[in-house]
């Protein structure tokens, strides 16, 4: 298992000690997939942590970083060992849907802030202490209906995941697309680690919809994209926020062309108008990331991870007007924290949490993008 500490930056790995409950800095544990298939997600998260800050409110921030490599067990003990070892005062994670359920679960148990970095289905048993960073499904599946009327799309296919995440898109699907007017005529799964969908795809050109809809995210995303105009599929398809990152350009390479996709504001901030709130950090981020990274590395995987640190710097300094970190008093001033800041601005969108509304976000947390020769452009 790789360990991380960040502090003035991230630092080597290294082995962990068991903590005290701490006074004198405040302690976030996050466990993140930065190995196996979910990598290309979990790896910009991480990165993004070197352009966190180090202090709020005065306070240094202890910042732990694990690699659960997608597994749901793995997250479960890395946020376990957050709980008992590192006494941390928030927990971050996971990169995927299926190990961020599992930490949201630990969190929720132990009574810890917990920001998910992942969509996932907040169930009321999740909901006191978990929020989530990315875009709720059906904000983000909305834009990509709404095309889909307008293009006078009456069939659609689906092909996503072999889990939650999978789940997530079909369902909210069914919820919002058929009663705008579609019909589902085939759908398809697969699990993330594959390395061919031939078979699914065959079905689904055969079945000849419409638009197709991918539900899917990271690098794996470009596989049924690539694979359906090899098969000579001309219709149109849409592709989750999911999949918004420049390696999806960069592996599916010509077949990218003409993708229609959800996507969060960070990834084209330069063409928002100067008055949107998720400009100036998009940038920033954007900046930041990219001088390291270089250029065309952006990604919404990392403002996810960059944004709940903004968040932070709204809801630390309230909650430190009333408690101590490392203590349980100082977690349920976090959560409050969270119910009582208002228009919160981040890369990826603009942030009101409330007891039931755990997203917080409106439609100023969504574009539609596609491919033209080779790079993301904006569809007005």
């Amino acid at each position: 298992m790789k360990r991380f500490y960040l502090t003035a930056a991230i630092a080597a790995a290294t082995l962990a000690l068991p903590a005290l409950a701490q006074t004198s800095e405040i302690t976030i544990g996050i466990t993140t997939t930065t190995t196996g298939p979910g990598a290309a997600l979990g790896i910009p998260e991480r990165n993004a942590l070197e352009f966190a800050p180090k202090e709020i409110g005065g306070v240094p921030l202890k910042v732990i970083v694990l690699d659960d490599g997608g597994d749901p067990t793995t997250a479960t003990t890395n946020a376990r060992r957050f709980v008992t070892e590192s006494k941390a005062d928030i927990i971050m994670g996971s990169a995927l849907t299926p190990p961020t359920i599992a930490v949201s679960n630990v969190a929720n148990e132990a009574g810890i802030p917990h920001f998910g970095l992942a969509p996932f289905p907040i169930t009321p048993e999740r909901m006191k202490w978990s929020v989530a960073m990315p875009q709720p499904i059906p904000i983000m599946g909305k834009v990509l209906y709404e095309h889909m009327k307008s293009k006078s799309v009456k069939t659609v296919g689906y092909i996503g995941y072999s889990d939650s995440y999978g789940d997530l898109w079909f369902n909210d699907f069914k919820a919002q697309g058929v009663p705008m007017g579609m019909s589902l005529v085939d759908e398809e799964r697969f699990a993330r680690p594959d390395t061919s969908v031939t078979g699914q795809v065959l079905k689904l050109v055969a079945a000849n919809p419409d638009a197709i809809l991918v539900g899917a995210s990271g690098t794996a995303a470009a596989l049924p994209q690539t694979e359906l105009r090899e098969r000579g599929y001309q219709g149109l398809i849409y592709q989750t926020h999911g999949a918004a990152s420049m390696d999806f350009i960069r592996i599916a390479g010509k077949a990218a062309e003409g993708v229609l996709m959800a996507s969060g504001p960070v990834m084209d901030p330069e063409d928002q108008p100067d008055e949107a709130a998720t400009k100036k950090p998009g940038l920033a981020l954007n900046s930041a990331y990219e001088g390291k990274y270089g250029p065309n590395s952006r990604s919404q995987f990392a403002g996810h991870s960059y944004d709940a640190f903004e968040i932070l710097k709204r809801v630390i300094p309230a909650a430190l007007k009333t408690a101590k970190p490392g203590t349980p008093e100082f977690r349920e001033a976090i959560r409050q924290a969270l119910l009582s800041e208002r228009e919160i601005a981040a890369s990826q969108g603009v942030y009101n949490f409330t007891e039931k509304d755990r997203y917080g976000l409106d439609d100023r947390s969504r574009i539609l993008l596609t491919v033209k020769n080779g790079k993301y452009t904006l569809v007005k």
